[in-house]
């Protein structure tokens, strides 16, 4: 039941894609067909990274962490659209809202937190190759990646606490597939959305940070590698940063873009490719990118899938 008055709220209305039931199930076919792409493409990395034992490097451990924290991401509101799209029901409860910005904003800030600390062990490995097993060792991984998930959820409760703090007293229409914050900030007809506002401007901040320790980074990398006397080195170094590169780019610019755009009064075509562009693509592409110009993971998909076809053709020759 949807209560409007200022006082109570029982729950939000997603407007989603579209009112018009055909639009609906394509909608809820697409997001289906990308929804298992993300998770059959970061499962198979999770598993070369752990199963296969030329590939327990840092870089690896920590891509690991990123298609974990991918896979768990695009969970957090691309089955919830699915599903509304199918039954034709936007409705999402006030407490399943709440639960979908923590986990949200959770891990957008752990996934940020986890590519600043994937640009510095390129940065360690590339420009301190001497004394990379030193700067880079078990302890200090496991502790970055603690850290990782730790500051993802300080930063999930701050927004949700700050979020939910709100009064709501519009109609609780939000013109997005999922809880989206700037739709609920607007949802307020008063200033307590100022929380909020000092929450955003302090992960704006950190956000910030991660950026120019990657830039800064990435300065180095390159300066470092412009002196790499051969053409075949350099490929080498490149072809394991620049999908990295490519990621960060991708992540940032398009949630800056639709975090800092002015939120419509109706969902646009705009508003909906953004929110597509950070919450579907990376987590479906990630996997992709990272395996096209690493030849370590193509050899370790190469041997996942070889290996199980070479245990079934076994177990065939057994039972004849």
């Amino acid at each position: 039941m949807m209560n409007t008055n200022g006082t109570t709220v029982t729950g939000f209305l997603l407007m989603g894609f579209s009112d018009h039931r055909e639009l609906q199930i394509l909608h809820a076919f697409l997001f289906l067909v990308m929804y298992l792409i993300a998770l059959v493409g970061n499962f198979i990395i999770i598993t070369i990274t752990t199963l296969d034992q030329h590939l327990q490097s840092p870089m690896y451990y920590f891509l690991k962490q990123l298609s974990l924290l991918d896979v768990s991401f695009v969970s957090v509101t691309v089955p919830q659209s699915i599903n509304n799209s199918f039954t034709g029901n936007g409705y999402i409860s006030y407490d399943q809202c709440m639960l979908q910005v923590f986990f949200f904003t959770s891990l957008a800030c752990a996934e940020m937190a986890i590519l600043t600390v994937m640009s510095y062990d390129r940065y360690a490995a590339i420009c301190f190759p001497l004394h990379y097993e030193l700067i880079m060792d078990p302890r200090k991984c496991k502790r970055a990646v603690v850290a990782v998930w730790v500051s993802g959820g300080i930063s999930g409760i701050l927004y949700t606490t700050a979020t939910f703090s709100i009064t709501f007293c519009r109609a609780k229409i939000i013109h997005q597939f999922f809880c989206d914050i700037p739709q609920l900030i607007k949802l307020s007809c008063s200033n307590d959305y100022l929380a909020v506002i000092g929450v955003v401007m302090f992960i704006t901040i950190a956000s910030l940070t991660c950026f120019i320790s990657i830039a800064v980074s990435y300065v180095h990398i390159f300066c470092t590698v412009l002196r790499i006397p051969s053409a075949e080195g350099r490929s080498k170094v490149f072809s394991t940063c620049l999908p990295h590169l490519l990621v960060v780019s991708f992540f940032l610019s398009t949630g800056i873009c639709a975090y800092l755009k002015p939120t419509s009064d109706s969902s646009t075509v705009l508003d909906l490719l953004l929110s597509i562009f950070y919450t579907v693509i990376p987590p479906t592409l990630n996997p992709v990118i990272y395996s096209l110009r690493n030849e370590a993971l193509k050899k370790g998909i190469q041997k996942l899938v070889l290996g199980r076809k070479f245990i079934e053709k076994k177990k065939f020759l057994w039972c004849h």
